[in-house]
């Protein structure tokens, strides 16, 4: 069945290599951050320090969403199947799900290991910390100069994460120098439960905004608002229902909606309808896109409770 695209995909091969040196940037941020997360794992506790551990967590996070980003990266292309029929962009969503659950296990039990330090601090072994420090600087550094070019959404915000990182590790390395000279090892307890409560608050809200995309709640709010105001400024549009806005990964929307036209209407004037709507929709780049025609007098399908009143003799026209 699918060599119907290939023809089609011709066109498209330069984005292709745009889309393949996406995947091959997410790559590279990948692979450095794995290893330095397991680096620091390993730092966090031969240093003793939780401060380590804690920013361990965050670059934990980061690993997840950069590989999760990656695969699906290449998995969200797949065309969509008889049995999907959106495609499988909302897996995206799926994983960040995931990756905030993660987070917050993980944010918890840095809490679990930084509070009881705050009682009796440990002193950390400020060289190695030094060392990591350093080390957090240039890889998060070169994972954010590497991702620096990239375009797409999933880039930029990666891009940020990794910027947050070097500028936690030079958190870490302040600290790491104060207490080399002084000896107030509450610096380390305290410096983790700082960078926990940063990682929880951007999860939870980053948890939220996810949810509400998941229970196919409105993306964007105005957006929806200036597209119901561009469909009733048509001329011959009386007025619209049952509008649905929805989004399958908070970039790729959809929106279905039933359109009362206020009088009757030959396949010439349908047309132009049809072709107007389509105009006035273009600009907000929906990505699937149902509009219902209703003719004057007729009753509504979705609205149940007038279908058992009046069958109505315009009901075949609507269908064209």
């Amino acid at each position: 069945m699918h060599h119907h695209h290939s023809a089609r995909d011709n066109p498209h091969s330069h984005s292709h290599d745009l889309e393949n040196a996406d995947s091959t940037r997410i790559g590279w941020a990948f692979w450095l951050n794995f290893t330095f997360t397991i680096i620091e794992f390993i730092g966090g506790w031969l240093t003793n320090s939780v401060a380590i551990m804690a920013d361990a967590v965050h670059d934990l996070g980061d690993t997840l969403s950069i590989g999760l980003a990656w695969y699906l990266s290449k998995l969200g292309k797949k065309a969509s199947t008889e049995k999907y029929t959106y495609g499988f962009k909302r897996l995206s969503l799926m994983g960040a799900m995931i990756n905030g659950v993660i987070l917050v296990v993980g944010a918890v039990w840095i809490l679990s290991e930084a509070i009881p330090r705050l009682a009796n601090p440990e002193m950390p072994v400020t060289e190695g910390m030094m060392g990591l420090a350093v080390l957090g600087i240039l890889v998060n550094g070169l994972a954010a100069y590497k991702l620096h070019g990239g375009h797409s959404m999933n880039e930029k915000v990666l891009n940020w994460h990794l910027i947050e990182d070097a500028m936690g590790w030079v958190a870490v390395l302040i600290v790491a120098i104060v207490l080399h000279f002084v000896n107030w090892p509450i610096l380390d307890p305290i410096l983790s439960i700082g960078f926990t409560l940063f990682i929880l608050i951007n999860v939870i809200r980053y948890v939220v905004q996810t949810m509400s995309l998941f229970l196919q709640g409105v993306p964007d709010l105005a957006t929806r608002n200036a597209i119901s105001k561009q469909l009733l400024s048509i001329k011959h549009v009386e007025e619209i229902h049952h509008v649905h806005f929805w989004s399958l990964d908070g970039e790729q929307h959809v929106l279905t909606a039933h359109v009362v036209i206020n009088c009757l209407i030959d396949n010439e004037k349908l047309r132009a309808l049809k072709q107007e709507v389509n105009e006035r929709l273009t600009p907000f780049g929906l990505s699937h896109t149902t509009i219902e025609f209703e003719l004057p007098g007729e009753p509504c399908r979705d609205d149940k409770d007038h279908l058992h009143t009046h069958s109505h003799s315009h009901a075949h026209e609507e269908i064209n």
